[in-house]
């Protein structure tokens, strides 16, 4: 009996041995990186790390983020909406990307259309809620590309998805001149990706930026990092609803084993994804990212941080 568990066990090494070489053989890494090795990745202008802000749902809160983070004297470079571009109107659309323009810092608006604002109950039941925000049905992927026109006609450039399919099509639309060719797509944590050859997935269909599951390991964002080439957004605090713990302490080597990264600060402050945010809500995500920001000038200061204004 012994015998034959030790012959399983060296046949299934064995085998696992040839899944590992294969994955070499076609480019990606054989397994997680424990021995977290330093990325050589930069952004375009030589940078390992940028900041976002996420779950700012509007100009008033957007202005205050904005004026608070002035005051610390940091350079911001993403700020995120979660609500969906649905959620706003007009007037509210052109102030956000009238306040980025002024700010010089990109301005990511969410898809509107998604599970939990469908018809189906489906994603309120436990065993439902692990379709994530995912899209159904076809009349909801084309609300998802008229939610993305209706931002680009206004100057929004960068949007963030939910759903791989309406991903590659947004890829393909811009291929072919239906939206902007300048369009950016981000793709949201709630799609739940969080391995290696997801992520080249997502990277294939289009994605400009690739945001994993919360709660990835050091030794799982660094393999991530060998596989792909655009950036990752990694949350170094979340919200209640989504576990509530904070990596500040992580960030340094988030940095140095997973750049170029954006680093998503200021979720702690929110109770769920799509928090409505208040200004005095604003400021203290705006305290958030000094907090990140001194964690790097203590214990990663030669790590190279993206100037204001670099967007792309």
């Amino acid at each position: 009996m012994n015998y034959r568990n030790k012959k399983e066990q060296k046949l299934e090494e064995m085998f696992m041995k040839e899944t590992r070489a294969f994955l070499k053989k076609i480019g990606m890494p054989e397994g997680d990186a424990y021995n977290l090795p330093t990325s050589e990745k930069r952004f375009s202008d030589g940078a390992q790390y940028r900041f976002e802000v996420p779950g700012i749902q509007g100009p008033k809160v957007m202005e205050a983020l904005l004026e608070a983070v002035d005051t610390y004297g940091i350079a911001l470079h993403r700020i995120t909406q979660t609500k969906g571009i649905m959620m706003l109107t007009d007037n509210e659309i052109m102030s956000m990307v009238r306040l980025a323009k002024e700010a010089q810092t990109d301005l990511i608006l969410a898809i509107g259309p998604r599970a939990t604002t469908d018809t189906s109950a489906s994603v309120n039941t436990p065993e439902g809620v692990r379709m994530g925000y995912r899209l159904r049905g076809q009349e909801q992927i084309v609300r998802a590309v008229e939610d993305v026109k209706r931002a680009a006609a206004f100057g929004c450039r960068s949007f963030l998805v939910y759903d791989e399919g309406c991903l590659w099509l947004l890829n393909e639309m811009r291929k072919a001149g239906e939206i902007p060719a300048d369009c950016h797509f981000k793709v949201s944590a709630h799609a739940g990706h969080g391995n290696p050859c997801s992520a080249k997935v997502l990277e294939m269909l289009g994605a400009d930026s690739v945001n994993p599951v919360r709660d990835i390991q050091l030794q799982m964002l660094a393999a991530m990092r060998q596989a792909i080439n655009v950036p990752i957004d990694i949350h170094t605090e979340n919200p209640k609803s989504t576990g509530g713990f904070i990596r500040h302490y992580e960030v340094p080597e988030m940095i140095r084993v997973a750049g170029p990264i954006y680093l998503k600060t200021g979720g702690s402050v929110a109770q769920t994804h799509s928090w409505e945010s208040t200004t005095d809500d604003a400021k203290k995500r705006a305290k958030q990212v000094s907090l990140v920001q001194r964690m790097i000038d203590n214990y990663y200061p030669e790590a190279i941080g993206s100037k204001k204004g670099s967007i792309r």
